[in-house]
């Protein structure tokens, strides 16, 4: 169950057998169905869950009970509120499946005896944190500049498997557009 994990790993730093066998230990096994909440806003981040399978999604709820997605999650990619993981804060998001999941959990102080036992994992995180950064500086900028037009060819581009999988609502949720934008912009994309 580990087979993305690893592939993560070994495509941004170089583990032994070993360390690698020691990094499996540290990360428990999860499957949750679709519809199936792993967080829910207001309880604490305990976890950051790695997807080995499966598409989930973080979402706020405003006043009038609508939702915005913030992000997607699918294969290889790590999802959680960090902001509460890190702090101990409640969390601002929810979590949910929007496919059935195979999930990888890290707990923080798994993560901590992690970073310690295998040291090299500290840069693999870096890695990813830096990632995430470019990443969401990029989205803010795109929400700010960009056409709906624009923000879902970036979208269509970067993220296939996304746009292939979600929902047009929460497809459109995370673009910030309305659902009818959504499928007029898909209609013109489709005729050229």
């Amino acid at each position: 169950m580990h087979e993305q994990l690893i592939k993560s790993i070994q495509d941004k730093i170089t583990l032994s057998p070993e360390e690698i066998e020691k990094v499996k230990h540290f990360y428990i096994p999860k499957k949750i169905r679709k519809r199936q909440y792993l967080l829910n806003a207001g309880d604490v981040c305990q976890y950051i869950a790695f997807v080995e399978k499966g598409l989930l999604r973080s979402f706020t709820v405003d006043n009038d009970g609508g939702e915005h997605v913030i992000q997607f999650a699918l294969e290889g990619w790590l999802i959680g509120d960090m902001s509460s993981f890190l702090s101990g804060d409640e969390a601002t998001y929810n979590i949910e499946a929007l496919e059935d999941a195979e999930l990888l959990l890290l707990s923080k102080p798994s993560m901590e005896d992690m970073l310690h036992t295998v040291p090299k994992m500290e840069t693999y995180f870096r890695i990813l944190m830096q990632n995430h950064i470019v990443a969401l500086n990029r989205r803010v900028i795109s929400s700010m500049s960009d056409t709906a037009e624009q923000k879902y060819l970036k979208l269509m581009n970067n993220c296939p498997g996304i746009v292939n999988r979600a929902s047009q609502q929460n497809i459109a949720s995370f673009l910030g557009i309305t659902p009818e934008t959504l499928s007029r912009i898909r209609k013109q994309v489709a005729q050229k």
